[in-house]
């Protein structure tokens, strides 16, 4: 009995030591995943670390976002959300705008 306990208790640490190292292992960073396509994967800085790093409020980080991508994904109605989103920061932020 207490040899199986003693293969439990170590298969376990082999676990639990495999399950640390995948969290530490950069190769499994949420950044070098993309759910939804790749056009955020070619570039040097992805929208979400400049958002994070610069504070940016739900408003901004979306002008950030759309216009980065709007070369490789959404094109013309991306740059139609950048403007709306603009319009929308100068709505709330300055009392300005339509």
């Amino acid at each position: 009995m207490t040899e199986e306990r003693d293969h439990y208790i170590l298969r376990r640490m082999q676990e639990d030591r495999e399950q640390v190292e995948k969290i530490l292992d950069h190769k499994n960073k949420a950044l070098d995943k993309q759910v939804g396509g790749s056009h955020y994967k070619d570039c040097k800085i992805q929208p979400v670390e400049y958002i994070h790093a610069n504070d940016l409020t739900f408003l901004e980080g979306n002008v950030i976002k759309y216009i980065t991508r709007h070369k490789t994904k959404g094109g013309e109605a991306d740059i139609r959300k950048v403007i709306h989103y603009a319009q929308m920061i100068l709505q709330m932020e300055y009392n300005k705008g339509d």
